[in-house]
């Protein structure tokens, strides 16, 4: 299975037609994506981006003609491809131990834009998170995490168990809040993930459709 995210960009004054339009052929979208054998997908907005998250098998698919002409009919009016399939470098990742059942989990999906120059800055600090993790393989709070660049903007994608669910603890929040304060550094938020701590106000990320 090959985790594949893409990015659209919806065109100006274009956002509510444009969501409107995948809402209409939802259901086309996710009968081929059944067909394909393509999991878990799913499409996020924030501002005027539409990420787009999916498990593709390791074979890939193949789009044909016909399927091809009903997505660009309906939907080229109101978006283009800001980041296609494959292009999205992978800035960091935490498989874990992943939930089939996805009743069992809650979705985190965020979204950032790098600060000029900085996304050799952005890796390197995550790189770290992965060797000091090593070959752990963690059951939770935060399972099938993946995050990526989309020409200088970050999309994240992670599953927390919800077992897991608890307040923050003082030592938890301290630590997050140290982290985030670093992060700011060299990123600016689109979505509302830190508003609690810098006192700012972003909108969370909308959940447009899910196969």
């Amino acid at each position: 299975m090959k985790r594949s995210p893409f990015v659209l960009k919806l065109k100006p004054n274009k956002k509510s037609c444009g969501i409107s339009a995948i809402k209409s052929i939802w259901a086309d979208i996710k009968s081929m994506l059944d067909e394909k054998g393509v999991r878990n997908f799913s499409v996020w907005g924030i501002e005027d981006f539409l990420f787009c998250y999916g498990e593709y098998p390791d074979s890939g698919i193949t789009v044909s003609p016909a399927e091809k002409d009903m997505l660009e009919s309906a939907l080229s009016p109101y978006m283009d491809m800001f980041a296609a399939p494959g292009t999205l470098p992978l800035m960091y990742h935490d498989i874990g131990v992943v939930r089939e059942d996805k009743s069992l989990i809650r979705h985190r999906v965020f979204s950032t834009k790098l600060k000029d120059g900085c996304a050799d800055e952005y890796k390197r600090r995550h790189d770290v998170l992965v060797e000091q993790r090593g070959d752990t393989v963690s059951d939770g709070p935060e399972t099938n995490f993946t995050i990526w660049n989309a020409n200088g903007y970050i999309f994240g994608y992670c599953e927390l168990v919800r077992s897991y669910d608890h307040e923050m603890t003082e030592e938890e929040r301290a630590s997050k809040i140290e982290w985030e304060t670093r992060q700011l550094e060299i990123m600016d938020w689109l979505t509302d993930d830190v508003d609690w701590m810098t006192g700012e106000k972003h909108d969370a990320i909308e959940l447009i459709a899910q196969q």
